[in-house]
């Protein structure tokens, strides 16, 4: 059998790997292929050092990210809870519900923080009272806060 060759890709590749990894191919793969269309470059240490450099650059992004979203989650639970009126019937039922775009909108009138609606989960709200939301800020950072529904 013949000896695989080793390339990093500059492209994301399907079932075989993303942009900047160190992938082992067969020859005619990388010769007829990777290399041509320019997916591929072969593996020198010089390549592989650019390669690690990159990566450590990406690394000090995330966690760049990840420090910002921790500010974040540390600000919105200072705020606690946010308060949504919503006009009310009998039994304290409400009309109509509560969205994760008025808990955004309550959100950034409390805090001056804009929050993307799409991180927002939320219990099925249909009366009056307090219910907890959690804000996913960042893959692993997510805040909680109480949403007070009170009557209009």
């Amino acid at each position: 059998m013949a000896k695989r060759i080793q390339l990093v890709l500059s492209r994301d590749v399907s079932k075989l790997g993303k942009s900047g990894d160190l992938v082992e191919v067969a020859p005619g793969y990388a010769r007829n292929y990777l290399i041509p269309q320019g997916i591929g470059v072969s593996a020198t240490p010089g390549i592989l050092k650019q390669v690690e450099r990159r990566r450590a650059l990406e690394q000090q992004r995330l966690l760049e990210l990840k420090q910002e979203a921790e500010t974040r989650k540390q600000a919105l639970e200072k705020v606690g809870s946010v308060s949504i009126a919503k006009q009310a019937g009998e039994k304290d039922s409400i009309f109509g519900t509560v969205t994760t775009q008025d808990v955004a909108d309550a959100i950034l009138a409390a805090s001056k923080q804009e929050v993307d609606r799409r991180g927002i989960t939320l219990p099925e709200i249909n009366r009056l009272g307090t219910y907890k939301a959690e804000i996913k800020l960042h893959p692993d950072v997510s805040a909680t806060i109480d949403v007070e529904v009170v009557a209009s």
